[in-house]
């Protein structure tokens, strides 16, 4: 085989050692190598924001502020979302006031009684009417009444947030800072009021406007009344004409056309002629109501002009305000775009922090010590805040969206009984990336698939969305430090898409192709390397990233050192993540196929492994990432497995030799580990979770049971209350009935021995009546009666019966006493000695 070799044109790249301090760093100079070639390539130093653009356009940042934009509902508020999301110039604290107010709009949203919805209104009319007005020029019936929509909006919003702080006074709290941005203007209620007096729902002036209007409407409905009959009598009287005759109006006045080119008996004025021979005259009779018929238009449209430079001088002085409602319209609509995307697409508020200017914190581990964190990194082993980034289930979220749009289409084309696409693809699989502090440069090895590219991408879409005041599509918990720029070099833009990477696709295409013509597939078998001035652009990109990157900022690096021979890429690659691990930027994740980057973790702790889970028996990969366990290659397997002849697969073995495969043993060995610890990890993880449902299930019953024994003595002792209630009440009801009854019968006793004692004056009194006097306090101290004592048996005149005395109270001149089983209280004057 002819050996390959690469030339860089004309140029050449000098790795150089800096001996100052021990670090090793990285001189990316181009130098001609012929004074005397004219073709030598010419060394352009692109600016930041190119190299910045360059970076956005390969994480596709622009498809994602489209999906963004499109949950705007002006187009105003579009292109200021689109425009916000693209400057990515946000500083620190802007980044934290942003996601303040996304996250103030889901909780209007959640809360359900404000609309941030402004798809109802026009603003771009609105925008113009301002601008008309700011010119002194006269609005438009539509443009005023779009105005007044959107105050009339702005003031339903601040009537809705007042009625919700009159129920709860946190609210305001809680809707900070979107409170104070819907409160702070001034709605001028009165030019709203007026605009909907004035002009109607279809945005046009109504009758009662003004009554100048109002007669010179109803003087042209008049005179186009007598003109259609006017014409239309004349029509009636040419029914000898063969040509047909039909009344309309041409450029505002009133005529008669016909179907053909012959002039009519009617003496009138020649308008025009159409082109399919016809003719429109208008008749001498009708020629003074048609002028007069251009009068009263005139005089209706100067009564609206009066009309609407009324509302423009009324709007005029209310500009300012109005200015800035439309501002912050467009604002509320921005924010609504970015908290109704996060609402649809399940994300999370990220907890964001700053790191330091000189990249190491002081509470992280110092470069020179070993990490566990380093070798293990667990969901469980550090807590949320020692990890430098934390994403648990991230999504990709261009990916999801276009899952969710597929979805979207199949229920459509299901509801309006369409064919619907069978291919309808699987769901896109989160990622949990786990980046432990003192961690500089994450290294991603693996198959050649296109999970390792979804990963760069997916870390540098959610750290520009966090910046940018979006939720990112993680768990809960995610953390990510803020990056003031992220830059990525990623040379493959294949499409996400692919199961399988472009080399699966070529050994495909070759394993087929054996078996058809085997020296034309061995001479398309070509290895796919950079041209020269590939390879010079792709260094001077790296420069500048080099160059421009800070402590602050994330490098995504993909297969980097590719493109050359494989050993001098392969110290390229080492010494530009050693070069990033000293001093360069705040992380730095790179995927590559050398072997020798994967070593760099064991010699320093600021490197950290990973690989990419790869199915051998499905050559599908699993999206799922395996920490700290280098990639292993399976490119001869796959290769094997997708038909490539066996004596290849033989050759390619031999020449890999026994201590690689020993080598991939090992790492195989290793990622079996870590899949049974992580399967493990995932049964005590939801063996856990059960305890802590039944725990929580367990409280509640006990809470249930406690509530339910609470409510039963509760409701017993209302029961007993209200019985005795009951019993005292009839009880009362019933000793009142019997003392009445008692009082009626000693007073007919009393009144039939007075009448018995009437008959002689000096009669003797009977014994009963001297035996039974009234007792009481008075008598008793004279001497005449003394007071009943406890024991005694009296008669109570209001009962009509004896009653033994329990108790005597003098001073309240009462004693208690029983009946029967009953105890009760009578007046001393009720008792009859």
């Amino acid at each position: 085989m002819q050996a390959l070799s690469i030339t860089f044109c004309n140029c050449a790249l000098l790795v150089r050692r800096n001996s100052v301090g021990n670090r090793n760093r990285v001189n990316l100079s181009f130098i001609s190598s012929s004074s005397s070639s004219s073709s030598a390539p010419t060394l352009i130093c692109r600016s930041k924001s190119k190299s910045q653009t360059d970076s956005l356009r390969v994480l596709e940042w622009d498809k994602l502020c489209d999906v963004v934009a499109s949950f705007a509902r002006t187009s105003l508020g579009r292109q200021a979302t689109k425009k916000k999301l693209w400057s990515l110039d946000q500083s620190f604290d802007e980044s934290l006031k942003l996601l303040e107010e996304t996250e103030a709009a889901i909780k209007m949203l959640d809360h359900g009684s404000f609309c941030l919805d402004l798809s109802s209104i026009q603003i771009s009319l609105v925008e113009w009417g301002i601008r008309n007005a700011k010119r002194k020029m006269s609005l438009r019936a539509d443009q005023a009444l779009e105005v007044a929509s959107l105050l009339r909006f702005f003031d339903n919003l601040q009537l809705d947030l007042k009625a919700a702080i009159k129920q709860d006074g946190d609210w305001y709290k809680r809707f900070m800072p979107l409170s104070e941005m819907i409160m702070l203007p001034v709605i001028n209620r009165s030019f709203i009021k007026l605009v909907e007096q004035v002009i109607d729902v279809d945005g046009k002036i109504k009758d009662s406007a003004s009554s100048e209007l109002r007669l010179s409407r109803e003087r042209v409905q008049t005179v186009e009344r007598k003109l259609q009959q006017l014409l239309e009598a004349i029509v009636r009287s040419q029914k000898a004409n063969e040509s047909v005759m039909v009344v309309a109006e041409i450029d505002g006045r009133w005529c008669i056309q016909t179907s053909s080119s012959q002039l009519t008996s009617v003496d009138g004025l020649l308008l025009s002629s159409g082109s399919g021979g016809g003719t429109a005259s208008e008749p001498i009779a009708a020629v003074s109501m048609n002028d007069e018929l251009q009068s009263a238009r005139a005089s209706v449209a100067k009564a609206e002009a009066e009309i609407l430079s009324m509302l423009t001088a009324k709007m005029q002085m209310d500009l300012d305000q109005i200015d800035d409602v439309m501002k912050y319209s467009i604002q509320l609509d921005v924010i609504n775009a970015r908290a109704t995307y996060s609402r649809a697409y399940g994300a999370s508020h990220p907890d964001i922090y700053l790191p330091p200017e000189d990249g190491v914190d002081s509470e992280s581990l110092s470069a020179g010590e070993p990490s566990p964190a380093n070798n293990f990194s667990g969901e469980e082993s550090l807590p949320r805040k020692e990890w430098l980034l934390y994403l648990p289930r991230c999504y990709h979220p261009l990916l999801l969206h276009q899952h969710k749009k597929r979805i979207r289409k199949k229920q459509e084309a299901v509801k309006y009984h369409k064919t619907a696409d069978t291919v309808s693809g699987a769901p896109p699989v989160p990622a949990d990336f786990q980046i432990a502090k003192g961690t500089r440069v994450l290294v991603i090895t693996g198959p050649n698939t296109g999970g390792k590219t979804i990963c760069l991408k997916s870390v540098g879409l959610a750290a520009m969305m966090a910046k940018s005041g979006l939720y990112v599509l993680a768990s809960e918990s995610a953390r990510l430090p803020w990056f003031d720029n992220i830059y990525a070099d990623i040379g493959d833009e294949q499409s996400l898409l692919q199961s399988l990477s472009t080399f699966s696709g070529h050994l495909k295409q070759i394993s087929v192709s054996l078996f058809l013509c085997p020296c034309h597939a061995l001479s398309q078998f070509n290895i796919c390397l950079l041209s020269s001035s590939q390879c010079f652009f792709l260094l001077v990109n790296l420069q500048e990233i080099i160059s421009h990157s800070t402590s602050r900022s994330l490098v995504l690096l993909d297969e980097v050192g590719a493109g050359t021979n494989p050993l001098e890429g392969a110290a390229l690659g080492m010494a530009i993540l050693e070069s990033f691990a000293e001093s360069g930027s705040l992380l730095t994740m790179a995927t590559t196929h050398h072997g020798e980057l994967k070593m760099l973790k064991y010699s320093n702790s600021a490197f950290e492994n990973a690989c990419m889970e790869f199915d051998d028996l499905n050559l599908k990969p699993t999206f799922k990432i395996l920490w700290g366990v280098p990639g292993r290659s399976n490119a001869i397997n796959i290769a094997e497995r997708l038909g490539l002849p066996c004596d290849i697969i033989n050759s390619a073995r031999e020449l890999y030799g026994s201590a690689s495969a020993e080598i991939n043993e090992v790492i195989l060995d290793m990622e079996r580990y870590k899949q049974d610890y992580q399967r493990l990890l995932n049964e005590s993880r939801r063996y856990i979770r059960i305890s802590r449902e039944l725990h929580e299930n367990l409280l509640t019953a006990e809470k249930n049971i406690n509530n339910h024994a609470t409510r039963e003595r509760l409701k017993m002792r209302q029961e007993l209350t209200q019985a005795g209630s009951m019993a005292r009440s009839t009880l009362r009801r019933t000793l009142q009935q019997f003392r009445v009854s008692a009082a009626q019968s000693s007073r007919s006793k009393v009144a039939t021995q007075l009448k018995t004692t009437k008959d002689g004056d000096n009669a003797t009194p009977s014994p009963s009546m001297v035996a039974r006097r009234p007792v009481s306090e008075d008598s008793a101290q004279k001497g005449n009666t003394k007071l009943p004592e406890i024991g005694d048996s009296v008669f109570v005149s209001s009962l009509g019966k004896k009653v033994t005395v329990l108790k005597v109270e003098q001073s309240k001149k009462e004693i208690l006493v029983q009946v029967g089983i009953m105890k009760m209280k009578v007046k001393l004057a009720d008792v009859v000695a």
